[in-house]
């Protein structure tokens, strides 16, 4: 299982990732789940990715081989005129891999089946954030849906509800992911660290953050340490239920 959150700020991106994969309680690994193609000044792509794992690798080494070796039936993702341009490129390209492993193509059960998280900003346009499905369609971000998730989004998803706010600081949407994070590793030992995140500054052409969240970082453990405290005095101070009336 696996947990990745992408969100849309008035004046950015942010997105975050965990880096745990399982294929049984004895066999569990770690493996980045958040790509990222910068052309400095120009454009910022990252990617998310949830699902079947050699599925999105798959996706991931195609994309790059493509940018690196670009073909005219294939072009490449770092020469995408426009964001609506670039996420159907990755989106075909999540499609083709699942079509190339199943007989069937795409379905909704397919165990090779994966989720993508995709956002960036071509200069000249608007920073854009999407949510790509296995079957190769895509829906985008607004203001009413400023935030996606993937993965095992139910935990953390409350967190993400009730406090996020459009015009918060990349400091504090670390946080508030932070928090969204420890909830969802606290109910599920499928999601763990190291978490990676990355925040993108509008109109910049470049990243304007990006670093690694370990399990003993400090920053991490007094996020879940003082979220459980707090949570415990939230709770002692609400009015008392009359449960004998």
């Amino acid at each position: 299982m696996t947990y990745c959150v992408g969100l849309m700020l008035d004046h950015g991106l942010v997105f975050m990732s965990d880096t745990r994969t399982n294929a049984g309680l004895d066999n569990i690994s770690s493996f980045k789940k958040m790509k990222t193609w910068n052309l400095p000044g120009d454009r910022v792509f990252t990617l998310l990715s949830a699902g079947n794992l050699a599925t999105t690798q798959s996706v991931v080494s195609l994309l790059d081989e493509r940018t690196k070796s670009p073909e005219d039936r294939n072009p490449a993702l770092l020469d995408s005129p426009s964001m609506f341009q670039a996420v159907r490129m990755v989106a075909e390209t999540l499609r083709e891999v699942i079509e190339d492993q199943t007989e069937d193509g795409p379905t909704a059960d397919s165990t090779f089946n994966s989720t993508l998280i995709f956002g960036g900003q071509i200069a000249g346009g608007p920073p854009k954030l999407f949510l790509i499905y296995p079957e190769g369609n895509f829906i985008e971000a607004s203001p009413d849906t400023p935030f996606f998730q993937i993965g095992e989004i139910k935990y953390g998803r409350p967190i993400l509800v009730r406090a996020f706010q459009s015009d918060m600081s990349f400091e504090d949407a670390v946080r508030l992911l932070l928090v969204s994070f420890d909830s969802t590793m606290k109910a599920n030992l499928t999601v763990g660290p190291p978490l990676d995140f990355m925040c993108y500054d509008s109109d910049t052409g470049q990243i304007a953050v990006e670093g690694r969240f370990e399990a003993d970082d400090p920053a991490l453990q007094t996020v879940s340490r003082n979220w459980g405290e707090a949570l415990q005095s939230a709770l002692e101070s609400l009015p008392k239920v009359d449960i004998r009336s």
